[in-house]
């Protein structure tokens, strides 16, 4: 048994769940992430990081913002094994963590900093990393909270400024389903259980990263046009009387027309 492993193996019952207990190997490239939607006794979003072999994980309860000045708790939980970033289903009644589960993003992610090591950056608190997935895109950072614990596992989670931060797009509301089934967390099949052969996900156009590069870009292609017109000089306006209207110009030095008068009797 995998040391790492260790708590999340003597927390379930693998005759009961459908989750799976681990050891299978390794097929993709580079490290992958995943976030699974997960309605237990609370609804919340369970982002994993592949690292020394396993999925670190945290619990996010409010799921991930774009927004580069709102931080979400992240509170960091049991390693669980690689295959598990492959289940989507129901964890039954009387189960830890009882409630349904869905993919809702996947990827890979890249080490960005502090240091070359990812494991001593996780180890000292702080880990800046760049994500590729189909709805989480761009570089995030996992803080962690200092003496608000005393068992040191409440995070934060936050958006880095660069071309895919958006104060206005909620993730969460915008693209709330699955990534494999197209269903949403209470709509998922309950007969649906962990398969390690099962085919994956066809591969599709990225949801949320579309969106937010062609928002860039608009707003980038807009700036560059309103910087390259010349400053537009405003026609004169006509003055307005006191009922609105345009008033008539006088011209100067035109006679006024003399006033008729009655003839004299005679």
């Amino acid at each position: 048994m995998s040391v790492l492993l260790k708590k999340y193996r003597t927390m379930r019952d693998f005759g009961e769940t459908p989750e799976p207990s681990g050891g299978k190997p390794k097929k993709t490239k580079g490290p992958i992430f995943v976030i699974q939607k997960h309605h237990a006794s609370h609804l919340h979003y369970d982002f994993r990081l592949e690292m020394e072999g396993v999925l670190k994980s945290w619990a996010v309860p409010r799921g991930p913002s774009y927004d580069p000045t709102v931080k979400r708790l992240a509170m960091m939980t049991e390693d669980h094994p690689y295959d598990y970033a492959g289940f989507e289903g129901v964890i039954p009644e009387g189960n830890y963590g009882a409630g349904k589960v869905i993919i809702w993003d996947n990827g890979t992610w890249e080490f960005i900093e502090p240091g070359d090591d990812p494991v001593k950056a996780l180890r000292a608190g702080k880990l800046t990393f760049r994500l590729n997935g189909r709805k989480m895109f761009g570089e995030w950072a996992l803080v962690r909270i200092h003496g608000r614990s005393p068992k040191g596992n409440e995070w934060l989670l936050l958006k880095h400024r660069d071309e895919f931060a958006n104060e206005e797009v909620d993730v969460t509301e915008v693209a709330p389903l699955s990534i494999i089934s197209g269903r949403d967390v209470e709509d998922v099949n309950p007969d649906r259980i962990w398969k390690s052969n099962r085919p994956g996900a066809a591969k599709g156009p990225p949801t949320i990263a579309t969106a937010l590069r062609k928002q860039a870009t608009t707003k980038k292609a807009a700036a560059k046009k309103s910087a390259a017109m010349p400053p537009q000089k405003k026609a004169p306006s006509a003055k307005r009387g006191a009922t609105g209207r345009p008033t008539a110009k006088r011209t100067e030095g035109k006679a006024k027309a003399p006033r008729r008068t009655a003839a004299k009797r005679r």
